[in-house]
């Protein structure tokens, strides 16, 4: 099966100053993964090199198995992109804007009533200039643009930037929808925690590199970070049963006992915490978080905060 997006040794040089160097990775149909970097770490330098906006200085680019840059322009037609700071002519209305786009892409205009139900824009706001639209709604317009001809690659960038918590959610809804029809999702953002329960996959990248790749089950085992287990024991439980083991338990004034568990022993721990469920009233266990990885990679790489 030929990949959606395949890099091979991609590198870019801006003046001899490298942008991104040396980045391979490869992304399947249907796969939604997370693209996750510091301002500046060459995020957007490789979406440029996906959409075929700037050649690579060095290695390969692939997009549904064509040269993004010289290769069957009708593959772009299956491309969808929103960046990050979303931009359009203030005068034209919503329905113009989306009209423009799709002879652009030479896909029907059929649809746009449909698009703009999708990413939650009231029909009376097609007949709308743009001007008028609240930066959620602009947000919205460009993501329904980057839907036009229910595209098989969709890139998006800061997608969520601008949205409220509810239209966050649905958002990733519509994504996820697309997803499960077959469409490849790249999606680079700094709200990490938006991405932890969605994006099946993560690559990191810092100084133009990339220095993880995996779900993020992988990373947290790659990281060796540790669980956090917190429990209160019921009131006629001996806080000694629990002590007495390797574990340094920390009892605080709640009466809640919580410690830090090596991932290698996690579920030792929790067997031995759980094996008389009536000496607890209550029990959390916290994994590292994503935000987590990406700190533990990021000093890795020595960056400084």
């Amino acid at each position: 099966m030929t990949s959606t997006i395949s890099l091979k040794n991609v590198s870019k040089l801006y003046k001899d100053v490298p942008a991104i160097e040396d980045i391979s990775f490869s992304l399947d149909e249907g796969e939604l993964v997370a693209l996750v970097g510091h301002n500046g770490a060459g995020k957007t330098t490789l979406i440029k090199a996906i959409l075929g906006l700037i050649r690579p200085t060095g290695g390969t680019v692939r997009v549904l198995g064509e040269d993004p840059v010289s290769g069957n322009l009708s593959v772009r037609k299956d491309v969808g992109y929103l960046p990050e700071s979303v931009s359009f002519h203030l005068a034209l209305t919503g329905k113009e804007i989306l009209s423009f786009y799709a002879r652009l892409k030479r896909v029907p205009m059929s649809g746009w009533q449909n698009l703009f139900d999708l990413v939650g824009l009231a029909k009376t706001a097609a007949d709308r200039p743009v001007r008028t639209y609240s930066k959620g709604m602009r947000q919205r317009l460009g993501l329904a643009q980057a839907l036009l001809g229910e595209p098989r690659l969709l890139l998006l960038d800061e997608p969520t930037s601008g949205l409220d918590p509810a239209l966050r959610r649905s958002f990733y809804d519509l994504i996820l929808e697309f997803k499960r029809k077959g469409t490849t999702v790249l999606l680079s953002s700094h709200a990490l925690s938006e991405l932890e329960d969605r994006a099946e996959r993560v690559i990191i990248v810092n100084r133009g590199r990339k220095i993880a790749d995996g779900s993020l089950d992988e990373l947290r085992r790659i990281a060796c970070l540790p669980t956090h287990i917190r429990f209160k024991p019921s009131a006629n439980a001996a806080v000694e049963t629990w002590s007495r083991g390797s574990v340094k338990w920390l009892e605080r004034k709640d009466k809640f006992l919580e410690a830090d568990i090596d991932h290698r022993e996690k579920i030792a721990v929790i067997s031995a915490v759980t094996s008389d469920p009536d000496a607890l009233t209550s029990m959390t266990i916290i994994e590292p978080t994503l935000d987590d990885v990406y700190a533990h990679f990021l000093q890795g790489q020595g960056r400084k905060p």
